[in-house]
């Protein structure tokens, strides 16, 4: 068998001191090629117009739209590598890249005012009766801007305050780009220094992301509105006004595009939930109605019951029965109908009567806060091999064996090579798309050592290139093997297909512990005096049994030492 290949050591890598323009002008690039015939009018002109700046004043505008803000203090700016700033500030204004200060900046009135320190704004301040010492600087800042007229807070400031353009324009390259809005820039900077080794393809493997530019809007207007949720709950706005506003939002936007749509379902999912905890129950019920998507159905369910509408409720659980999204909503509806048959005795739920009826172990209590590594050392000492691995190695072993079939350009779901998982991983249609991969793979993996070969090949392929379902570590290589010898090939590969039909789902769930010895392999659930088991958990068990893997839950008692 080939050794397990171990990370050179390497020492610090330094990058160039402009390797920030390099990224820019790489994504430009990539972008104008793959999405040239969805820019607009204005895009086009920033990428004219940026390719014709000096390179300092391109440096400038780069380090600028790499930062947080649209205001900037051009006394405070410091870049080594910049050689002359005033005159890159200069080319920048002339060409329309910045702008000074002035009143019609007021709707940023809060961030401008915030480029300075409170004792600034303390000497800058009109003066007033009142002492705006005692206040914080969030307090001041609000003070002012609610007090005084914009135009008559920013005439005392009389240094250079620059304003910097084409923010939706670069907004919209980098969102063509990473094709959403969590990743930035540092994405190179973290590839380069080695901590993160992507998947190569061919250059013209990768596909775009956004067929039409509408698809590329709708999906931006969604993480847009989603961002300005944050921002109102952490201002605290009132929830009855977050209600009016995102309904008045919904009730005026198109028909979505299929690749805004799970953005969509994600932002009235967490609405809903959020009204829910302000005690808002019948706007939260009108706002889960506007999706099916887990977990709307079941969230309707509960507050139909909790106000009333018992008819309702019944019904729309015999729906979720018939046709169940997911493990949570199969038991629920399983233990929602028991109580509505039995209303006047107490039902419990399947998850916790499982629970029950499950055996129990006396584990020291010193293992009160690592529960899971008291019951593998307790098996370890009763002279079996354990280890606490949950998720860990059945993720790993579908992304070792199914690599291939994940980072498949084929299905166009790679989008540029900074990408650690397929645009269409969470999605229902990732397995529909690899179906014919998925068991063609596992119709030539017909024997145990055919399993293992697999796994042990890829391993020392592709170690250490990010894959979304592999955590690399020695140790995962020996408990995929443990799985492959352990298991038969029709148990792996029914535990494979599972996972590949909702791998948002079913990559959760596994038991704590992988428990082996005479008896071969065994999977065990452990629950402290105060857990609780969760749906997809009873899940793996119940589908484990079936396929004849020992599984099983411990509860745990404790034992004073």
């Amino acid at each position: 068998m080939e050794s397990i290949p171990q990370r050179e050591p390497v020492g610090p890598v330094e990058l160039p001191p402009k390797y920030y323009l390099d990224y820019f002008l790489f994504l430009v690039e990539f972008v104008e090629k793959l999405y040239r015939e969805i820019l607009n009018k204005e895009e086009r002109k920033l990428i004219r117009d940026f390719r014709a700046l000096p390179e300092d004043a391109q440096c400038l505008f780069v380090r600028f739209s790499n930062r947080r803000g649209l205001f900037f203090r051009t006394n405070k700016l410091k870049y080594a590598e910049i050689e002359d700033i005033p005159a890159a500030l200069y080319e920048l204004e002339e060409k329309g890249f910045i702008e000074e200060l002035s009143a019609k900046h007021e709707a940023y009135s809060e961030e401008i005012l915030n480029l300075f320190t409170k004792e600034e704004w303390l000497k800058l301040a009109p003066p007033t009766e009142l002492s705006l010492k005692p206040l914080k600087k969030p307090d001041l800042i609000r003070y002012l801007v609610n007090t005084y007229a914009f135009d008559f807070l920013i005439t005392p400031i009389s240094e250079p305050v620059i304003k910097v353009g084409y923010e939706v324009e670069v907004m919209m390259l980098k969102f063509l780009f990473f094709g959403n809005r969590y990743a930035d820039m540092t994405e190179f900077v973290v590839r380069d220094l080695g901590k993160v080794n992507f998947e190569r393809y061919r250059d013209d493997a990768y596909t775009a992301r956004f067929a039409t530019r509408q698809d590329a809007e709708d999906k931006l207007m969604v993480s847009l509105t989603a961002e300005q949720l944050y921002e109102m709950q952490e201002a605290a706005t009132p929830p009855e006004e977050i209600f009016d506003w995102f309904m008045n939002w919904q009730a005026s936007i198109h028909q979505l595009s299929e690749v805004a749509q799970p953005g969509y379902v994600r932002l009235i999912n967490k609405i809903g939930a959020y009204l829910e905890r302000q005690k808002l129950l019948e706007q939260a019920l009108t706002v889960y109605q506007l999706t099916e998507h887990i977990p709307s159905r079941e969230r309707r369910v509960r507050l139909l019951n909790r106000m009333g509408f018992v008819e309702e409720a019944v019904a729309l659980c015999e729906l979720i029965a018939q046709d169940p999204q997911n493990a949570d909503e199969r038991f629920f509806a399983i233990d929602f109908r028991e109580k509505m048959a039995n209303s006047k005795k107490r039902v419990k739920k399947s998850v916790t009567r499982f629970l029950q009826e499950s055996q129990s172990v006396q584990i020291a209590i010193s293992y009160r806060y690592r529960v899971e590594q008291g019951v593998a050392d307790y098996f370890v000492e009763n002279g079996y091999g354990a280890v606490h691995a949950e998720n860990y190695p059945w993720r790993g072993f579908f992304g070792l064996i199914f690599w291939d079939a994940i980072y498949d350009t084929n299905v166009q779901a790679i989008h540029h090579p900074l990408q650690r998982m397929p645009s269409d991983f969470h999605q229902p249609d990732f397995y529909r798309k690899r179906a014919p991969q998925i068991r063609q793979r596992l119709a030539e993996l017909d024997t145990s050592e055919k399993f293992e070969q697999a796994l042990e090949s890829t391993f020392i392929e592709k170690f250490g290139i990010a894959n979304v379902l592999v955590d690399w570590n020695e140790v995962l290589l020996e408990l995929v093997r443990l799985i492959a010898k352990s298991l038969t090939p029709i148990q792996m590969r029914a535990i494979l297909l599972e996972m590949a039909v909702n791998l948002r789902e079913n990559t959760r769930g596994f038991p704590d512990l992988m428990v082996w010895g005479k008896d071969g392999l065994e999977l065990i659930e452990v629950k402290s005096p105060t857990d609780h088991l969760s749906a997809q958990q009873l899940h793996w068990m119940h589908f484990m049994a079936d396929l004849g893997v020992k599984a099983r839950v411990l509860r745990v008692e404790w034992k004073l030492e």
